[in-house]
């Protein structure tokens, strides 16, 4: 395999995940912005992040409240999608122009899109200035699904929500399943007839003994 080498360096981590962030402000102004600089960064405590420019509208919303809800969108939700992020919610209203539903949260005072099959509740304990963006670094305070995902056993079930990534400038679906965490280590179940032939040989190697 031939690589090269670029003169300058960027950032090559693709796909990423595209989600809707959703904040008001303390005036009760609401707005939603796309971000694609976003994460998990923590287990326990449950901790994510998000990565915003200074310029953009909803920069100082989060500054003021220090609220956020990630709304993980699904196919349906990709238009609605591009245009939370080259449009600004200081001159128009997102919500309206998308035909949005702001939900209620369960713990913070941010909104959730009602649309979104999944929100996450964030309440930021740390902000780090980076360059071009800051990060805020939050703590997931409470969850939303959407019910229809949910089994009878009361587990969510992610891969059929149909949700989307972002990857250098695109969006797309995600592909099919390759494998399932820790799978290249774990025994393969016997198969019936690998089980039949352990058998028929168990039987043979007993009848030479008997000779």
């Amino acid at each position: 395999m031939a690589k090269i080498t670029f003169e300058k360096p960027g950032n090559f981590i693709y796909p990423v995940p595209a989600v809707m962030v959703s904040l008001k402000d303390n005036t009760g102004k609401m707005n939603i912005i796309t971000i694609a600089w976003t994460g998990t960064i923590c287990s326990d405590p449950p901790m994510a992040y998000i990565s915003v420019r200074r310029e953009r509208a909803s920069y100082a919303m989060l500054k003021e409240t220090g609220e956020f809800v990630i709304n993980l969108p699904d196919e349906p939700l990709v238009k609605a999608l591009d245009y939370c992020g080259v449009r600004t919610g200081a001159k128009t209203d997102k919500w309206k122009d998308m035909g949005l539903t702001p939900g209620k949260s369960s713990v913070i005072s941010a909104p959730t899109i009602e649309e979104a099959p999944v929100s996450i509740e964030c309440r930021v304990k740390d902000v780090i200035p980076l360059g071009s963006h800051d990060m805020f670094l939050a703590e997931v305070v409470a969850v939303q699904v959407d019910e229809k995902y949910l089994d009878e056993k009361g587990a969510f079930h992610m891969d059929q929500v149909g949700l989307v990534a972002y990857s250098h400038g695109d969006y797309m679906s995600l592909g099919k399943k390759l494998g399932s965490f820790g799978y290249s280590v774990r025994k393969k179940p016997a198969t019936k007839k690998a089980g039949k032939l352990a058998v028929k040989r168990k039987i043979a190697s007993k009848r030479k003994e008997d000779r």
